[in-house]
Parts: structure tokens; C-alpha cells; sequence
């Protein structure tokens, strides 16, 4: 039978013959249509696959490959650029820079590394008959320096406390070694027992500590400080010898503090002669701040010895809440002045206060510092 010859007797979907060539072509609108849906798919792709975000313009190559980075040793000893003094940051144990650069260094970098802090320093030790004593190194280094605990260099309040008498007593003086927190500044009595030992215990836990020399109060013999104590009737000559003992009973320490001395301490012709010698040995001196006739400031000043003062005694009476509510005065007096200093002695009640007072002022804000952090140093203006 002959195919039909018309569309409606024809069979859906079948043709006669082959189709028009122009049902073939594709028409220009459809293939630009086509490529711009395939563009934005693939920048859409390489977009969602980017590491950083498609506002960030990409690195531009460089034709030279990348310097490898400098070590810090590598890294310290900078030429200066100019005439002028330059200024750099370096590693604290970098060798030293050119003689026209000034360092900046990280404060709470400054001082004797803790892990060694029980070593002395050789180069800070004068040998004599009762023992070593402090002195400038060569290179002008200051025990005051050397053995002074870092702190942070922050403007905020900042409150020291010196508790003293340590040595006497064997186990009160464990005890502040084991509680007072090792931001806490300990004072060693030098006529205590076992120094040298506990001296290292302290100086591994982290503290800074001061030597307390005995000097005359206004009613001597009556109230005796203690062996070899300073007194106004005494020589220049001898009150030399009695403050070498002193200070030869221990090393690893910035300075020293007044054990009584009401009397001493008001007489300038005895005690310049003191400030001559700290000076001398580049160690600071703490006044406990008991007399309000102590010219210690002023000779120390001018002897350019660096010194403090204390502005509360905070265990005159010894019960806690008496203790606590003197450690908040000197928050009080830090937050106004900007520090404070609060001296007192290692009895179980004083450590035990102090060292819980310690850990609520840290989360108020107050930094607890070493005495060498908050002293004025004639040296540094």
C-alpha cells in the first residue's frame, strides 16, 4: 500500500522524507545564551571554592622567589639606616645591637630568669672574711637590677607587699614560702637561721626578696633588733663592718629594709653613711615607712640610691579581718596614686590572709608587684 499522502492520514510522529535543512540550524540568541549560563556556572564554582572571599584581591606573583624568614639571633643585630638613633624590637637575649640604637624591650622580660633565680650572679659578688657581698658588676649592672622579678609595665594600680622575719622562725618561714603567692616580696632577718637555704626556696618559688638590717629605735638597749645592730653612737667605721655582715648573709637580693630604727634613721650623720654604701653596691632601700621622722628618702635620693616607702603596716593588729581590711586600704591607695606598698611579718594569720587578699584583688584588677617595681630610681630619673 502506497504511504498516505496527506498529514492527517499519516502516523504520529513519522515524516516523509528527510526534514527541511533549516530545521537544523540553531539559531545565534540560543548558543550566546547557552556560553553566559556555562560562564556563570564555572565563576559561580571557582567562587564557592576560593580560600578567601571574592572582595579580596588576589597576591600579585612576584618574579623573585620569597627571602627566607630570620631567625631572632639573626634577626637582632640591625644595621642602623642613617645618622640618626634608630629604634628596634629584639630578642631579650639577642646580642646587643649597634651603639646608636635604642632597644625596647618587653618589661616583664627584665630580670633574672626564674628557673635559676636561686643562682647568684658572679659578676654581682664581692668576696669578704664573713661572706659574699653585693655589689655593681663591671658592667654597671645592679643587684637591684639583676634580681628584681619581672612584672607587666602596665599603667594600672599596682600594690606590693613585704613580709618580713623570715628565718626566724623555721616553720613559720616554710609556710610563707609555701602560701604567700611568689608575686609577694619576702624580708630576711638577718639574724635569722638557715638563710642560705631558704633564700633558695624563695627565689625558686618566684620571689623577689630584701635583706632587713637591724638599726637603733629611740628606746635601745631597752628594745634590742637584734645582733649587730646600727646605732647612732656607733663609728661610721663600724656601722660599715655591722651593715657588711648584714649583707653578706645571703645573696640574690635587690636591697635592703630597715629593721626598727626609728632613731637611727632620723639622724642624717648616721645613716649617709648607709646610703654611701648602698649606693656603692647598687642596692635599694625600703623605709617600712613606722617613723615620720626618717630622712632615709632624702639621703637616698641624693646618694642615688633607688628607695620606697611603706604606707601601711597591715598586721599591727594581728586578726584577719583587721589584716584584710588594711590589704583593702592599699587597694584603695593604689587605685588613687596609682601604688601602694604594705609591709608585714610572717605570722600564720598575716600569710594566711595575704595570700587569699592576693588572689581577689588579681580579679579586680589589681596587680600585685614586686617592691623593685614600684621604687624611684635616681639613676632613671
Amino acid at each position: 500500500m502506497p504511504p498516505p499522502n496527506n498529514s492527517l492520514d499519516r502516523p504520529l510522529g513519522q515524516s516523509i522524507g528527510p526534514r527541511p535543512a533549516a530545521r537544523k540550524r540553531i539559531s545565534w540568541g540560543g548558543l550566546v545564551l547557552g556560553l553566559t549560563g556555562i560562564v556563570l556556572f564555572v565563576s559561580s564554582g571557582a567562587i564557592a571554592l576560593r580560600d578567601r572571599p571574592f572582595r579580596t584581591p588576589p597576591p600579585i606573583a612576584s618574579a623573585e622567589p620569597p627571602a627566607a624568614t630570620p631567625t631572632a639571633a639573626e634577626a637582632a643585630p640591625v644595621k642602623p639606616v642613617g645618622d640618626g638613633p634608630q629604634i628596634i624590637k629584639v630578642d631579650p637575649e639577642a646580642p646587643r645591637p649597634a651603639d646608636n640604637v635604642v632597644i625596647v624591650r618587653d618589661p616583664s622580660a627584665i630580670g633574672q630568669n626564674l628557673r635559676v633565680a636561686h643562682l647568684p650572679d658572679k659578676a654581682l659578688i664581692e668576696d669578704s672574711e664573713t661572706g659574699p657581698l653585693p655589689i655593681r658588676a663591671a658592667d654597671g649592672r645592679r643587684p637591684f637590677d639583676v634580681y628584681a622579678r619581672p612584672w607587666s609595665g602596665a599603667r594600672g594600680a599596682r600594690v606590693a607587699i613585704v613580709i618580713g622575719g623570715l628565718g626566724v622562725s623555721q616553720t613559720g618561714t616554710q609556710e610563707a614560702v609555701r602560701k604567700l603567692p611568689p608575686e609577694v616580696t619576702l624580708a630576711f632577718a638577718s639574724g635569722g637561721n638557715s638563710l642560705g637555704r631558704w633564700m633558695q626556696a624563695a627565689r625558686q618559688k618566684g620571689h623577689e626578696i630584701v635583706m632587713q638590717v637591724p638599726l637603733e629605735p629611740y628606746d635601745y638597749p631597752n628594745v634590742d633588733p637584734g645582733r649587730n645592730t646600727l646605732t647612732v653612737a656607733a663609728s661610721s667605721r663600724e656601722n660599715l663592718a655591722a651593715l657588711r655582715w648584714a649583707l653578706s648573709r645571703i645573696t640574690n637580693y635587690t636591697g635592703v629594709m630597715n629593721y626598727m630604727g626609728a632613731r637611727f634613721s632620723a639622724d642624717p650623720s648616721a645613716m649617709a653613711p648607709v646610703m654611701d654604701e648602698l649606693a656603692k653596691r647598687g642596692l635599694l632601700y625600703l623605709d617600712d615607712g613606722s617613723s615620720a621622722r626618717s630622712i632615709a628618702p632624702e639621703l637616698a635620693m641624693k646618694a642615688g640610691v633607688p628607695f620606697a616607702v611603706g604606707d601601711t603596716a597591715i598586721d599591727a593588729v594581728r586578726e584577719r579581718g583587721d589584716i584584710l581590711n588594711k590589704l583593702d586600704e592599699l587597694e584603695r591607695i593604689a587605685r588613687a596614686k596609682g601604688f601602694a606598698i604594705g609591709i608585714g611579718a610572717a605570722f600564720d594569720v598575716t600569710v594566711d590572709a595575704v595570700a587569699s587578699w592576693v588572689q581577689e584583688a588579681k580579679k579586680r584588677g589589681i596587680e600585685i608587684v614586686s617592691v623593685s617595681a614600684i621604687a624611684s630610681d635616681p639613676e632613671r630619673g
